[in-house]
């Protein structure tokens, strides 16, 4: 694969790691093709990331644990198994769980599953607070059910909530885009995913590029508005 392709429509682009075709950064069994952004960080950039992940602070804990868990179950874990591995290993003991209103019944298995092992769950829904959309602008058209009382998804909230209660490990059930990205932004706690929104696909966003040369293949057009 020639790793200086460039895009499928011809247009030049900045080349980044999705364009290599080589991933010599893996195991070092090839070579890192030119424009490897990775060879161009500066040493002291590198040596300072690095560094983070080594002593005893925080995000070097969560690095060498997330390896441990990835070295000794990779391929035979299921990811709420994972989870379960990581919040053990780390010591969290306080899970909370930032979920949508719509994965509700999920969020109850899961609690259950957590409490099953020794871990205390505390769930915040997406609707907290019970605040209409029409609150922050969001014109009634732009509903699911138009005209009526609906509530704002509040992850802002949901963090606040956590962040309160001082859990050690928050985890997301199907947040909606962009309110998944708010929770994480402000969430004190370390925020994993257990599983993505995505109702046309059952919850599985990544069947989309599975079938993007089939079903799904208007996701490869260009110029698309959504």
């Amino acid at each position: 694969m020639d790793c200086e392709r460039e895009t499928l429509s011809g247009a030049s682009h900045e080349k980044s790691c999705s364009d290599c075709g080589l991933l010599n950064c893996y195991r070092q069994e090839s070579r890192f093709p030119d424009f490897c952004p990775g060879e161009s960080v500066e040493e002291r950039t590198l040596d300072g990331v690095i560094a983070r992940y080594s002593g005893d602070e925080g995000d070097a804990r969560a690095a060498r644990v997330a390896a441990e868990v990835e070295g000794l179950n990779y391929g035979k874990l299921t990811r709420v198994e994972e989870v379960l591995a990581f919040a053990r290993r780390t010591g969290a003991r306080k899970i909370g769980l930032a979920t949508c209103v719509g994965l509700i019944e999920e969020t109850r298995l899961f609690s259950k599953i957590l409490r099953n092992n020794g871990f205390e769950p505390y769930a915040v829904l997406c609707k907290i607070g019970s605040v209409d959309k029409g609150e922050i602008g969001i014109e009634g058209e732009l509903k699911l059910r138009p005209e009526s009382f609906e509530a704002l998804c509040n992850p802002l909230l949901q963090a606040k909530m956590l962040n309160d209660w001082k859990s050690e490990l928050n985890v997301v059930i199907g947040l909606c885009v962009g309110h998944d990205a708010l929770f994480c932004k402000h969430s004190d706690a370390l925020v994993t995913t257990l599983i993505v929104k995505d109702r046309v696909l059952a919850h599985n966003p990544a069947a989309a590029l599975y079938t993007s040369g089939s079903y799904y293949k208007r996701i490869m057009e260009t110029g698309r508005e959504l």
